[in-house]
């Protein structure tokens, strides 16, 4: 992979936890950087074998997106880019000794790959996103899918597919519930799957589907505890989405607080059910659970790592927290950073030139969160935005073409952090030559 310069120096171990957006940026620009020449040990745990940008996670649930031509190897990456990979979930922390402790990994049937393991660190980053937050909502662990991970959206998908095929095949009327989906949260994430699941339900039952008739018997529901969707967006961007989430027959319910999920059915805390058949939980988020006050490090209410602005964590400057899991200070708004996929970038990025300056021995620069606006994708229909924050003075409300060419930008300019300009252009130009002879489905 390598060849270490010889050294009477111990190499600098750099751990990092995640291999998510952030955490796969930093270690590959790490290992181009430092790796390469020896300069640093650069190890990436992750208990996933593959990484996936998690915003492309509703395009897989809803059958749009080919995986195979996204889904990136964490050992080959590892390999080309001069840094080691690790497989397994972090489970304990040893900072007196400056270990990670990772837990056993057993495959799908079973079998033990690993046993439980520990690795040193100089310097470790955790970068293990987030997860959903049900807010102990009685039903939704045993009822609602929650789209987590890749396995969680090519489970929903296979779902969807399955209950399409059963109502075709059967010979009773449908029930209340069949072909009816409810996706309980709208942000980003279930404003993007319910518009990516309206034009993919119908696009399966027109490959022979026929005794479905989508206008009649597919029924998509959002629902939202807020006065309107995407409430952490400008509200004019909110209408703009939900006028087009409207006219496509999607039934928004807002001021809609979730008080149970049933095996067929929402109940809301009004009294009223919805009846759907798959439910999917897409509200709220929190970190792990296993960084909840993990060896005396300080955490929130939703178990976020605080850091400071040069993203070292509270009480131990030897540890760097950045993501989704991380609450960093915005000073310019008297909050914190915003989790967002835009603000894993720019941590990665920034954490890349102060790890350097760590190991020479420099003062650290603080992280300055730059907002460039918010994107929505809306399949192939639409997209809204707004563009700020330094781009120009306030703010530009944006939709249609530009604001999804602005919108596939986001996850260029992770491919650009991952494979350079060279690859990403190569790649890029061989999808466009290749997108008019594919389904835009998956029917498997």
């Amino acid at each position: 992979m390598r060849t270490p310069t010889p050294s009477s120096t111990p190499v600098h171990r750099i751990l990092i936890v995640g291999g998510g957006a952030a955490g796969l940026e930093l270690a590959t620009s790490l290992g181009n950087a430092l790796g390469r020449r020896g300069l640093a040990d650069i190890t990436l745990i992750d208990k996933a074998r593959t990484h996936i940008w998690k915003p492309k996670l509703h395009e897989i649930a809803a059958g749009s997106m080919d995986v195979g031509r996204h889904e990136l190897n964490y050992l080959a990456q590892a390999h080309w880019h001069h840094f080691h990979y690790r497989l397994g979930e972090m489970n304990g922390l040893d900072r007196a000794n400056k270990l990670v402790h990772v837990a056993p990994f057993i495959d799908e049937d079973g079998v033990a790959v690993t046993t439980q393991q520990s690795f040193g660190y100089d310097t470790l980053v955790l970068a293990v996103g987030s997860r959903s937050n049900d807010f102990g909502t009685p039903g939704v662990d045993q009822y609602a899918m929650k789209l987590e991970t890749l396995v969680d959206a090519e489970r929903f998908h296979r779902r969807m597919l399955d209950a399409c095929i059963r109502a075709h095949a059967q010979t009773t009327p449908l029930s209340p519930s069949q072909l009816h989906v409810a996706v309980i949260g709208a942000g980003a994430t279930g404003v993007e799957l319910v518009a990516q699941l309206h034009r993919t339900t119908r696009e399966v039952v027109a490959f022979g589907l026929d005794r479905i008739d989508p206008e009649r018997d597919i029924q998509l529901h959002l629902i939202e505890a807020n006065e309107r969707i995407l409430p952490a967006l400008p509200e004019r961007l909110s209408n703009g989405a939900m006028g087009l989430l409207k006219g496509l027959g999607i039934q928004v319910h807002t001021s809609a607080r979730v008080s149970g999920v049933g095996a067929d059915s929402v109940q809301l805390a009004s009294g009223e059910l919805i009846p759907a058949e798959l439910v999917v939980w897409a509200a709220g988020i929190k970190a792990p659970g296993f960084l909840k006050d993990i060896d005396g490090l300080e955490s929130n209410r939703i178990n976020q790592l605080l850091v400071h602005q040069t993203l070292q964590t509270t009480r131990d400057e030897n540890i760097f927290a950045m993501g989704d899991c991380a609450a960093c200070p915005w000073p310019e708004k008297n909050g914190f950073v915003p989790p967002r996929a835009q603000a894993a970038h720019q941590q990665a990025s920034h954490l890349h030139q102060q790890i350097k300056r760590r190991m020479a021995g420099k003062p650290l620069q603080p992280y300055h969160y730059r907002d460039f606006g918010s994107l929505v994708s809306l399949g192939d229909y639409s997209a809204v935005g707004s563009l700020m924050g330094g781009l120009m003075a306030g703010s530009l409300f944006i939709d249609g073409l530009v604001a999804r060419v602005m919108y596939t930008s986001l996850y260029k300019m992770h491919e650009l952090a991952l494979h350079g300009f060279t690859k990403v252009a190569l790649e890029t130009l061989t999808r466009a030559i290749t997108r008019r002879t594919e389904s835009h489905v998956k029917l498997h």
